[in-house]
């Protein structure tokens, strides 16, 4: 067995809950400050890699989107050993040129949610600022779009991904309001997702899977779950060959700008600090505030 040389967390969404042709893998039963993940984190190693597999609506898909850990998710992650994230996500698709069962490695979000805790800093008597312009990795983003093509998908390299609350689906006119604002694609969990994955200081990148045309489109019916997983299925069996294929290159992680977001972003006086918000937030916090 090729020696571990880096440890890739992995998100996975609607209908990806396993990940076939793992070696040594186990089964870690993880706990947070914030709460428990999603499900247990499948771990294990394909060449020189690590993967941390987390389904983030639970097995079976159990959980909705508005009620997920996102807090514990990637918390869990970080303390298993994730020095980055992969988000798997299905996506209704914007743009006419982006087709149902083709993939986005998108490079923006807008934040429609309205529901969710979307802060590790939040009410222990600690203010962090990080900077947040841009949300996705390059060079892990880069690495996905080539494992992509290698694995013979049709791919799209960029692009702006709207996060909607749910679980309902939009209305036609919320619609063709995201598509007057030039949004890619549309999804219900990548945010606060990537925002905690910066505060956590892990790189981030997402593979958007096209599943349908949301409601805009005159000539596709509205979206439906049965038309959904129709396509999720085939989506989730090209999605596991690309994160095959990303396993054998992910880049390193070391002096990426996630990987420091949280130098000089902390606001709070460390005598201001109390013991229990140190024990609390030390996985994010450690390094900085002793």
């Amino acid at each position: 067995m090729s020696e571990v040389q880096r440890t890739l967390g992995v998100i996975g969404g609607s209908g990806l809950d396993e990940l076939e042709r793992l070696t040594d893998v186990e089964e870690l039963a993880m706990t947070t400050p914030f709460g428990a993940p999603s499900d247990a984190i499948i771990a294990g190693t394909i060449g020189s890699t690590r993967l941390l597999f987390l389904p983030r609506h639970g097995r079976g898909h159990r959980i909705a989107p508005h009620r997920i850990n996102y807090r514990a998710n990637v918390l869990a992650l970080k303390i298993a050993g994730a020095e980055q994230i992969l988000s798997v996500s299905a996506v209704g698709s914007m743009k006419e040129d982006i087709h149902p069962g083709d993939m986005i490695v998108v490079d923006q979000f807008v934040d429609r949610t309205r529901h969710r805790t979307d802060t590790f800093f939040d009410d222990d008597g600690v203010v962090a600022h990080v900077e947040f312009a841009e949300p996705i990795d390059a060079q892990l983003a880069s690495s996905l779009t080539d494992a992509a093509k290698r694995a013979g998908a049709t791919v799209h390299e960029g692009g702006i991904y709207l996060c909607m609350e749910g679980p309902q689906f939009s209305t036609r006119a919320e619609s063709h309001l995201y598509r007057s604002w030039g949004v890619s694609v549309i999804g219900m969990t990548n945010l606060p997702e990537a925002r905690l994955a910066r505060e956590a200081e892990l790189p981030y990148a997402t593979l958007a899977m096209a599943t349908d045309y949301d409601c805009w489109h005159e000539g596709h019916d509205a979206v439906t779950v049965n038309a959904v997983i129709a396509v999720m299925q085939r989506n989730v069996a090209k999605a596991k060959e690309i994160i095959l294929e990303l396993a054998q290159g992910v880049p390193d992680p070391s002096e990426r700008p996630a990987t420091s977001a949280l130098a000089g972003a902390i606001i709070t006086s460390p005598d201001s600090i109390s013991t229990a918000a140190r024990d609390k937030l030390r996985p994010l916090i450690g390094k900085y505030v002793p």
